[in-house]
């Protein structure tokens, strides 16, 4: 029963992780392509889609877009493409810092907190790996603990009301 719990849980933070991970990546994908079409930069769209699919590797993957951008962009224009990497630097740290951390904490029940640092812990451990694994691998802990505390809790105030109920017949 507890092999089935336990896996349970984790199947339930990884469908949810996916999950997150693809809205987090379209919303990432619709800010560099819209900030583009706002800053008249050249293949907003194409940068965009690149962007949206890079965006599935954690913190960096919108980086990786930038540079993929950016050099399409120095083939048109290198003032353009120095733009676009501040645009596209400015974008990534509101995605890393903000975005990210509020959309799959959220989706998963895991405090942002907690998702920055399961993605830093995870990247200095296991790379690129140890980032994308790591939040749902928090999370089923996260889950895990706070299940069980709760049990406890909900034990102890049963086992409160129980000790309390014959003294109050006595009185």
């Amino acid at each position: 029963d507890k092999i089935y719990y336990i896996s349970s849980v984790a199947n339930d933070s990884f469908h949810k992780f996916i999950v997150a991970q693809c809205t987090e990546a379209v919303i990432l994908g619709a800010l560099c392509t819209l900030g583009m079409f706002i800053l008249r930069l050249p293949y907003a769209a194409m940068i965009g889609a690149v962007t949206v699919v890079t965006a599935f590797i954690p913190v960096v993957g919108a980086l990786l877009g930038g540079a993929i951008g950016a050099f399409l962009i120095f083939m048109e224009s290198p003032v353009k493409a120095l733009i676009f990497i501040v645009f596209i630097v400015l974008l990534q740290q509101i995605e890393g810092d903000l975005i990210y951390p509020k959309v799959v904490g959220n989706s998963m029940g895991l405090p942002s907190i907690w998702v920055l640092a399961a993605v830093t812990v995870g990247a200095g451990m296991f790379g690129v790996l140890g980032m994308l694994l790591s939040v749902p691998a928090a999370s089923t802990v996260y889950r895990l603990i706070k299940n069980d505390v709760a049990r406890r809790d909900k034990l102890a105030q049963l086992d409160t009301k129980a000790t309390e109920a014959p003294e109050s017949q006595n009185e």
